[in-house]
């Protein structure tokens, strides 16, 4: 398949999970995909092993959250392989578990510069020129958190449900000039963001949290990746303003058991 040949990608949060998987299905398909996350180590044999594939990838090494640090990064992007015409704002973290009672400012700051004011800086960086060539497709990574309230991360839960805000405004904004914006939610997927939550047995933690899912498993980020892959492409031309969840049912479904 060669539906993204030639098209230039940038991926943040690139360097391991579903940013990852889905750099390695876009250069697979075709694109010339920039990945951008913190450690150069990881994106490096991210890197290394797409070119292995024969696919065509760089990088770049920034936190999002250093305004400075992310533009540059995306100048230099394009300088290598020229105009963004897909953005997959993928980049977040999880803060730190905490009651709304008990939580931090300095970490609440953190986590909405991260996971919002981050992608709009990028999106303010690459929606002109997606407007002038009347061409481009961003996508977001939301979260079961931009639709559901969660207990003990309200800096998470505002970043998502922010996220989702911004995406569905910008989408209206930019529909007319046939540049599209849209959310993709993960549920409970199997990446280092969920294995942090599983101390020393993480199998026993990814089957316990599997039985919350209606499918009865955690997803896999090379799943995710295929409707990442999709949302970014011309086969989804008539879609934007949207919110795919990739979750295995939990946010379509009414549980009783």
């Amino acid at each position: 398949m060669s539906e993204f040949r030639g098209r230039h990608i940038l991926i943040t949060g690139a360097s391991t999970g579903i940013g990852r998987a889905t750099a390695t299905v876009l250069a697979r398909r075709g694109a010339r995909v920039s990945l951008i996350a913190r450690s150069e180590e990881t994106l490096s044999a991210a890197v290394e092993e797409i070119r292995g594939q024969g696919g065509t990838a760089a990088f770049g090494v920034a936190d999002v959250a250093d305004k400075a640090s992310l533009l540059s990064v995306i100048d230099a992007a394009e300088g290598a392989f020229g105009p963004i015409e897909g953005l997959f704002a993928n980049a977040g973290t999880g803060g730190r578990f905490a009651s709304i009672l008990d939580a931090d400012d300095v970490v609440f700051d953190s986590v909405l510069r991260t996971n919002l004011t981050s992608v709009f800086w990028a999106m303010r960086r690459v929606l002109p020129g997606m407007v002038a060539r009347r061409r481009g497709t961003v996508l977001v990574t939301g979260s079961l958190a931009s639709e559901r309230g969660m207990a003990g991360n309200p800096a998470y839960v505002a970043s998502k449900h922010g996220l989702l805000g911004l995406a569905r405004a910008a989408a209206l904004d930019v529909a007319i000039h046939q540049v599209r914006v849209n959310a993709l939610l993960p549920g409970l997927i199997e990446t280092p963001l969920l294995h942090n939550l599983g101390g020393d047995d993480i199998p026993a933690m990814l089957a316990a949290l599997g039985r919350h899912v209606p499918q009865g498993r955690v997803g896999k980020a090379e799943e995710t990746a295929e409707v990442a892959a999709f949302l970014l492409s011309d086969a989804a031309a008539h879609v934007t303003g949207q919110a795919w969840a990739v979750d295995g049912g939990i946010l379509g479904t009414l549980s009783l058991g």
